[in-house]
């Protein structure tokens, strides 16, 4: 038989597991008299590696950073098992009423980027690319981010850290547009080693069923515009730390290859250490954003890898919401891992190419950076990497400059990197 017992691995509220109890052979059960030595203490939680007193601390701690991603559609439910959401909601100004809606869904995480975190002691930033990397896939089918939630698991509470997480993931949902409903803390000492820890995301939304955006709606003839990104994104990063050890480059150091377009070998790196901007393990120390806000000739190489992925979702779901009725946009795609061409080519039917113009937008520096500090070969690099371009947005012919101006005025850059044609369901260069 089972019985439950009241357990903790970490979470941000109680969890239960079910132990299993042998039968006795007499229909009953007794429970064994153990007889603690006098020589040994006995064992505890605690001095297994996990601190249950640090984890309510720390979860009691949360509350204001979540409700501040609350939309009115959350149900509060202190001390509850599960957030609650209103899918439909009345209420005259957030009124949000469905037909036939349908719910999606996604996870993913941050990848090898949460070790160079680690390694410069900063951790708001890759809470906001775990909530980029959900809400961005999600917006490809078309849906509104509703709500967030995260896992994150380490081989200690400590707070300081974990706040930094947990602030980077709700300032994200903010930005997203989305709630940060609930997540999971995992104490897990004999998994992850001092200083490492991990990250995963959940992500849900909703679309109306015919609003749903599939490959099938894309036809020849369509146009493809191509929004710049941030930076690395979150992808790549096995490559890129592989790059800065091989190297030998500074995080901490100043690199004007970083800031030219081309990328002339010898440059001298000029390094950076600000007072006050240091973490508890001595490195550098970076904000959420600063990287962004910082003059271009201010950033630091570690500052640059940092960079959090930009999050599409506020103008792409604004961007549809301006045509309720017209099938103006018939197709999307995130690019992430495996570069452009083999995520451009998930969002295409099997009748069609997208032919690509690698001429029509420019390339962050830090690609050249990295190409010419690993010695890259350009396959490799367009295999891996975005390039600088973070999400495309395919587009009928008559409303391509309408469509380009429109997310111009909502803050993206913006550039018509190709078009549909009949073929094979490839992308191919023009």
């Amino acid at each position: 038989m089972y019985v439950p017992c009241l357990g903790f691995v970490g979470s941000r509220g109680p969890t239960y597991a079910c132990s299993r109890i042998p039968p006795a052979s007499h229909g009953s059960f007794k429970s064994p008299v153990v007889t603690p030595s006098p020589s040994k203490p006995g064992l505890t939680y605690a001095t297994s590696g996990v601190d249950i007193d640090a984890k309510d601390a720390f979860t009691e701690s949360l509350a204001s950073v979540m409700r501040r991603t609350y939309t009115p559609r959350v149900i509060d439910n202190p001390g509850g098992f599960a957030g609650l959401f209103r899918l439909d909601f009345k209420q005259r100004l957030f009124a949000r009423n469905y037909r036939e809606p349908v719910l999606v869904s996604c996870c993913d995480g941050v990848g090898t980027k949460v070790k160079l975190a680690s390694e410069l002691g900063v951790f708001d930033t890759v809470g906001i690319d775990l909530v980029a990397m959900n809400v961005n896939d999600l917006i490809v089918q078309g849906a509104e981010p509703l709500f967030f939630l995260d896992y994150i698991a380490v081989p200690s509470v400590d707070r300081a850290m974990l706040g930094a997480l947990v602030r980077g993931i709700a300032e994200g949902c903010r930005m997203s547009g989305c709630a940060l409903l609930g997540g999971e803390t995992a104490n897990m000492p004999d998994v992850y080693a001092p200083g490492e820890f991990d990250l995963a995301g959940f992500c849900v939304g909703v679309v109306e069923l015919k609003r749903v955006i599939r490959p099938e709606r894309v036809k020849p003839g369509d146009m493809i515009l191509g929004l710049g990104s941030s930076g690395i994104h979150s992808n790549g990063y096995s490559l890129v730390r592989r790059v800065v050890k091989q190297a030998g480059l500074d995080l901490l150091a100043v690199y004007d290859d970083l800031r030219l377009p081309a990328v002339p070998a010898g440059r001298k790196a000029v390094r950076r250490t600000r007072p006050g901007s240091a973490s508890r393990n001595g490195k550098a120390r970076i904000r959420a954003g600063a990287g962004a806000a910082r003059p271009r000739a201010d950033r630091t190489l570690g500052e640059t890898l940092l960079t959090p992925t930009r999050i599409y979702a506020g103008s792409i779901v604004k961007l549809l919401r301006a045509y309720p009725v017209k099938n103006v946009i018939s197709g999307m795609a995130h690019i992430t891992g495996s570069g452009l061409a083999e995520n451009l080519v998930r969002s295409i039917p099997p009748t069609c190419d997208a032919v690509i113009d690698r001429s029509a937008w420019p390339v962050p520096p830090v690609f050249g950076f990295l190409q010419h500090h690993g010695r890259i070969d350009d396959e490799e690099m367009k295999r891996v990497f975005n390039l600088g371009i973070g999400y495309c947005v395919i587009v009928k012919p008559a409303y391509v400059s309408t469509v380009r101006d429109r997310l111009g005025r909502l803050g993206e850059s913006v550039h018509v990197i190709g078009e549909v044609v009949r073929g094979q369901g490839r992308v191919r260069e023009k």
